[in-house]
Order: C-alpha cells, then structure tokens, then sequence
C-alpha cells in the first residue's frame, strides 16, 4: 500500500477523538468497480477450542513448554524479589511508579491472557494503589501496536482487497491497540465512518500455548491441593473457549447484533453496527463511537454528562443480560465502555461473550429470594441446583454456615449490601465447605467485579446491589415462569400470613425499574391468582375478604342502629359496635399505601383496568371465590346469632320463699347452665 509520508498519528486513545490531519486518502475508485476476483474472500479457517487437540500438539514439545514456562516465572520471581527488596529498605510498594511500570511491562511481554489480568486489576481501586491503577489501565486500549504492513496485508488477505480499494481514508497508524488487536479510523467509500479492527500476527499459536500451560498448572493444583474442590481445569477451558472465540472477529460481529437485538432497545444503550462486506476473521469493521472512558471522570463531567447515572445503566443492563437472557458481556472494562458525547453508554468490543443457562438464571433469581427471606435450608439447596455442591452433599452443617455468613450483610436492607463483601465472606465459607465454583459462575463474577470496580471508581459509595434489587422486584412481579411464581409466594406468605411490607417494599423498588411496566405486572397477577397455581393464594384471600366484610358489616349495622335509637328517642343500648382487630386496621393501612405507592407507579391508569372487570366477574373461579365467599359470611352470622342467643353470660335470680330466709339473707343469683356447641360452630 502507498502511503503518503505522514507523522505519527496525534490522538487521544481515551476518547477517541478523530484527528483530520493524521487520515491519509485513499483512491476514490468505488468498490463496486473492483474485479470480483479482487474482492474474493479465501475461505476462513475455523478457530475452535479443543483442549484435546491442544494437549497432543504440546505433549511432544516439552522444550517449547518448559521455555515458555521459564519465561512467564522468571519476570514475576524478580518483579517480588524486587518488592521484598524495597520493602527491607522500608519502601511502600504502593508508591513505586517503577514498580507499576514493571508490573504492566512484565503482563504486555507475556501478552493477552496476562494482559486481561491486568485489564481486571486496573478497574478496581479498592485492591490496588492508584500508582498502580494509572499503569495498568495503560493495558487497556494503549498496547504497543504491531506494523502497518502486517496490518493491511491481514486487510488483504480476508476481505480480498488492498485497503484503498475498500477504503476511502485510513489512519495513517493505529488510533487504539489493544490485547488481541489493534484499531483504525476510517472512512467507508460510501461515507460512513468506522472503526477497523485488525488481528495481532501469530496470536493464536502464542495464546494456545499459554491456555496448555495454564490448564496444565491447573490440574496439578487441583490433585495437589485437596482442598481446592472447584474444578480448575473446567473454568480453564471455559476460559479457552471464550479466548478462541474472541479471537475471531466473524464471531464477534455475531456477538455485537445479538448484544444489539436483546438490548440494543433499553433507554440510552448504545451498539454499534457491523459492516459485513468489510469483516473477516482477523478483521472487523464497525461504526465509529465518539466517546470518553468511563474512568476519566472530568473529561465527562466537561461534556454535562452524568458518569453515575451511566454506572447505573451499565448495572441495569447487566443484570438483563446475566438474568434475564443469559447473554452476557464477560469483559466490561472501561476500553469497552464509553460515554457518548450525547450522554449514552456505548458498548465497542463484544469478542468475550458467554452464555447462563435458563435453569441458571432463575437458580440465581431464587437463591436472591431466599436470601432476602432468610431461608438458608433454600439458599443451601439452591447452590445444589446452581452446580456450587453435589446432590449428595450433606447440607446440615452448610445451613447454619450460610447463616453464619450472612448474618452480618442481612443487618442492613437488602439495597444496602455491599457485593464485594458478600463475595468476600462466600469465598471463605466455599473453602471450608465442600463447594466447587463452576465455570460458568467464575466468568460471571469477574464480569460483575470488573463493573463494580468501575463503578467505585466513578463512586466509592456506589453499592450494585442497591441498581440491582429494583430489576429483581421487577422480575418476581411480572415473571410468569413457575419457579419465580413460587419464589413470589414464599417471599409474600410466612406460615400462612400474608406479609404485607414484603409486598410494598417491592412494589416501591419495581417502580424505580426504568422498563417496569405496571399494567404487565397486574395482569400478570390477575393470570396467576385464576390459574391453578394461584389456588392457596385465592383461598387466603377468600378468608381475608370474609374477615373484612363482617367486621365492617357488622360496624354499619352498629352504626345504623344507634342512630335509629338515637332519632326515634328510644332506650340507648350499650354501643354494639364491634371494635376494628389490630390485624384488621393493619391490613387497611397496608392496603391504603399500596393504593398510594399504585398511584405514584409511571403508568398506571385505573382506567385501563374497568375492562377487566367483566371479564373477571365471568370467570369460573371468581364465582366460586364469591360463594365461598357468601358461604363464609353466612356460616358468621348463624354462629353469632346462636352464640348472642344461647351462650350469653347471664344469670337468673332463683326466688326463695320468705319462710325459708331471714331478713339478712340476700336473693341468691344461680347461673344458668350453659349450652356446650361445637368448637366448629364458634366462628370469631
């Protein structure tokens, strides 16, 4: 490719912000016009994971692995020889800019799979000194890049072309290069600006050798150390498979429209598009975001944007993705994550992506459920169904552990907790008991650890779980699914009471759910309570109905007589009014600020529910609530009625003759025996 002579490019790698002047033309010659053998794609070699393969390809090569080997301990035995130097000199370790430097060196020499370390370090403040932060965060987007040459020849040689057949301009070097791959701007004969993501060379032979070594080293920890019950080598080629398949950008462009499809859609999320005519294996074009990282907190703040509020958005959007899809964004490090210059979260780099299982996902949503209820027999039982312990694991000693784990984090609300230390405390008691972390769950916790590192980054009082809870009370309102259902009922219903607050504490947090939508959730509701399922939940509220009406019937009665007998000038009667239950007026309050927090909800119109109405009347099951419910009412009044009549505590006078008494002797008042009902007849 001829290239005019042009500077280094002069470009800022955190916001990406496009220099004119660092761009070099290329033909106008329009790509329609190229010959089609030009534009031939050879056919892709398929990049697939197979441990098996990897193994019989290296066992034959200890000299290559053992080299390899020497090369990853050596830097890091004298990287700590030289900190326990510094520390004999009584140097902080945390203060040593030398230090941080060597540190991110050491990872960029051993390339991508120790890079990505570093990439998980550099997001959280709380582990590392920010020395080391400032160094490490270099990892992210501002590798040393590779040559232009290798660089367009890779362009070449998958989309068919020589670049200036393809593109209309194209930085004269890579604005941004990082693990696996180094990123131009460009600019598509058609118009749009993109981004051209170009492979690093020799890069699959180089992580392929890495990956066998850290597998292998993970099968000896494991039959070494026999306290380590989670299966190493498992995570390691979950790992693998994850690395592979980031390292073909076909499947990445996959990635990024199904990232697009199932979230693109929630309020200011941002993906970009894929330009397949111009991606490859080892080459990717895609939409150019304008944007800033989400760490450089004052170049944000100089544009009006809310750099919370987007931590905020990214939580929301990660629970989507580990809870309610199950497809997640296994690498969200602030390179990957931008603020818009129009105040939105863009994702940019969807090459680590995995999958959470159905049955994984509502494990998730229950084990929150029954550890919000304190039902650690559940919580135990629900790491069984997440794969945490085998079905015949003796779970009597576990339960009182959870407890014991648990207890301090449950003081506060569940807004409150604080993820790290919960992760923290979980980790010890997985280390004592017989827990083994499945693969699937170590991805998802460095997911979440690297976005709540970002998260105390922008805010060091930031609490995830408080972004998170709202979607989880979402989920149990609205999720039709029968897991979440029964979830419901146990998280409502505590020995067949009904807890009120439980109900109003997530109606309050649903609301606060950006995409909670009201009128789902109560004919969601209305579904449930006439299906079968919502059977125990009808019959409660059939005697909780007949409760209501007769101490409020019986109030109006009262209320009525007394003011007859009070116009019409008759005898006034001791007040028969009966007095409200505790239980009962409780219930009303409830009921009241229920009616309040409905009202208060986005989107709630009482208008839309007067269709319902005749459609409910006319159910089957609301008739039988309603003769069971006139059954109720009429079994109270017959019992008052017998007991007011036959079981009043009264007495007669029984009359002596005054023959038989002196004048001292008083009338004696002799009870009259009373008639004995059974105990199924004396409704209260």
């Amino acid at each position: 490719m001829n290239l005019k002579s042009a500077s280094p490019v002069a470009h800022d790698t955190n916001s990406q912000a496009f220099v004119q002047e660092s761009v070099v033309p290329l033909p106008t010659k329009p790509i329609e016009e190229v010959p089609p053998e030009e534009l031939s794609v050879p056919n892709q070699e398929t990049l697939r994971y197979d441990p098996v393969a990897i193994e019989a390809q290296y066992r034959n090569k200890p000299l290559q692995v053992f080299q390899r080997l020497v090369n990853i301990i050596w830097p890091f035995a004298s990287f700590g020889l030289g900190i326990w130097w510094g520390r004999l000199r009584g140097k902080k370790v945390s203060q040593q800019r030398h230090r941080a430097i060597q540190l991110r060196e050491i990872l960029t020499e051993l390339g991508p799979a120790y890079i990505k370390v570093g990439q998980a370090l550099s997001t959280r403040p709380d582990l590392v000194s920010q020395v080391f932060l400032e160094e490490l965060s270099v990892l992210q987007d501002q590798l040393p890049p590779f040559p232009n040459e290798v660089a367009f020849q890779f362009i070449e040689e998958e989309l068919g072309a020589p670049p200036e057949k393809i593109y209309a301009e194209l930085t004269s070097e890579p604005v941004a290069a990082a693990s696996l791959g180094q990123v131009y701007k460009g600019k598509l004969k058609t118009g749009e600006i993109v981004a051209v993501k170009v492979q690093r060379p020799g890069l699959s032979q180089r992580i392929t050798l890495d990956i066998y070594i850290l597998r292998l080293l993970a099968g000896w920890v494991k039959s070494t150390f026999k306290r380590v019950r989670s299966d190493l080598v498992a995570i390691m080629d979950e790992f693998g498979a994850r690395i592979f398949e980031e390292m073909n950008y076909t499947q990445e462009g996959k990635n990024a429209e199904r990232f697009a499809e199932l979230y693109g859609h929630l309020p200011d999320i941002y993906i970009p598009k894929i330009y397949w005519q111009y991606t490859g294996r080892r080459v990717i074009t895609m939409e150019w975001i304008s944007g800033t990282k989400l760490t450089k907190m004052e170049a944000i703040k100089a544009q009006g944007i809310d750099a919370k509020y987007l931590i905020e958005i990214g939580v929301q959007c990660s629970l989507r993705q580990l809870l309610e899809h199950g497809f997640f964004h296994a690498d969200p490090h602030p390179g990957n994550l931008l603020a818009t210059k129009d105040g939105k979260l863009a994702y940019i780099d969807f090459g680590m992506m995995s999958e959470v299982k159905p049955y994984q996902r509502y494990g998730l949503l229950e084990a929150i459920v029954h550890l919000v209820n304190r039902d650690f027999d559940g919580l135990a039982s629900d790491y069984v169904k997440l794969e945490f312990l085998t079905p015949d694991t003796d779970l009597t000693p576990i339960i009182p552990a959870l407890g014991n784990v648990f207890q301090d984090a449950l003081g506060a609300s569940v807004a409150e907790l604080n993820f790290k230390s919960i992760t923290d405390k979980l980790s010890a008691l997985m280390y004592e008991y017989p827990f083994r972390v499945p693969a699937y769950y170590a991805l998802i916790i460095r997911s979440l650890v690297t976005l709540e590192g970002i998260a105390i980054n922008v805010e060091p009082n930031f609490k995830v779980l408080s972004k998170a809870y709202p979607y989880v009370a979402k989920r149990l309102l609205t999720d039709p699914s029968p897991q979440l259902r029964t979830s419901l009922k146990d998280l409502l219903f505590k020995d067949e009471s009904f807890r009120w607050n439980r109900l109003e504490n997530l109606l309050r947090n649903a609301a606060k759910s950006s995409d909670y939508d009201l009128n789902q959730m109560l004919n969601q509701t209305l579904e449930f309570l006439f299906s079968d399922r919502g059977t125990f939940i009808r019959e409660r509220l059939v005697d909780e109905i007949v409760k209501a009406l007769d101490t409020y019937g019986r109030r109006t009665l009262g209320n009525i007589s007394n003011y007859l007998q009070e116009t019409l000038g008759l005898p006034q009667k001791p007040s028969q009014i009966p007095e409200m239950t505790v239980e009962a007026t409780q219930s009303a309050e409830h009921i009241k600020r229920i009616w309040e927090i409905l009202q208060e909800t986005p989107g709630f119109d009482p208008i839309q529910l007067l269709p319902v109405i005749p459609e409910l009347l006319m159910k089957e099951e609301t008739q039988r609530m309603g003769q069971k419910i006139a059954g109720g009412l009429a079994q109270r009044v017959i019992a008052r009625m017998i007991r007011e009549a036959l079981l009043q505590d009264t007495t007669e006078e029984v009359a002596v003759p005054d023959q038989q008494r002196t004048t001292q002797e008083p009338k004696i008042a002799t009870p009259v025996p009373k008639l004995v009902l059974p105990p199924a007849a004396l409704i209260q």
